[in-house]
């Protein structure tokens, strides 16, 4: 295995658990509170992301999709834990990262894949840990690393308004910022 397949395999485990730890601190009250992403409450941002992680691992497994599933209407943190297992099983089977996918956002490389999964799981443990209050301050090392490979790979053809694009318009963080919170307005989130 190559290094950059060892970084971006570390990448993802430390995304994942980030964005665990967060959603480990969500209590039931707060599934209602707005995020960063306007048209999503707490609730939604749940589901996407445990949903996202299972569409991840379906994409690059050929599986077929699961119905839509309300994650946040049981045990989210066990859901999430089973789409993590999903994810890191699907990729780690042999030769998917070689291989390419066609996404509505471009096609890709399984290895390519593997860190957009990894910037889009942490991104969003950076939502919910704004929109419940808990410092946005993740993984200092793995923002920096995951910003760093975002400006590569982000286009402007692919920012627009909260709901229409894939990403916001880039907001100007200041030097003060933490990593995560430059990512994240990288991505369009205001900080």
């Amino acid at each position: 295995m190559d290094q950059q397949v060892i970084i971006g395999f570390e990448q993802l485990r430390r995304a994942l658990e980030s964005t665990r730890a967060v959603l480990a601190k969500v209590q039931r009250d707060q599934l209602g509170l707005p995020t960063p992403c306007a048209s999503w409450d707490v609730a939604a941002l749940i589901n996407h992301f445990v949903g996202s992680a299972r569409w991840a691992a379906q994409t690059v497994s050929s599986e077929d999709a699961t119905a839509d599933e309300d994650f946040a209407g049981g045990n989210f943190v066990e859901a999430y834990s089973r789409s993590i297992g999903m994810l890191v099983k699907a990729f780690g089977a042999e030769e998917v990262l070689d291989k390419q996918f066609a996404l509505p956002i471009g096609d890709y490389s399984g290895a390519d894949l593997l860190g957009l999964a990894a910037r889009e799981q942490f991104i969003h443990g950076w939502d919910l840990a704004r929109s419940i209050g808990h410092t946005s301050d993740l993984e200092p090392d793995l923002a920096a690393d995951l910003l760093t490979r975002a400006r590569v790979e982000i286009s402007d053809e692919l920012r627009g308004p909260d709901g229409l694009a894939f990403f916001g318009l880039v907001i100007d963080a200041t030097d003060e910022a933490c990593s995560a919170d430059r990512l994240a307005a990288f991505l369009g989130r205001m900080i």
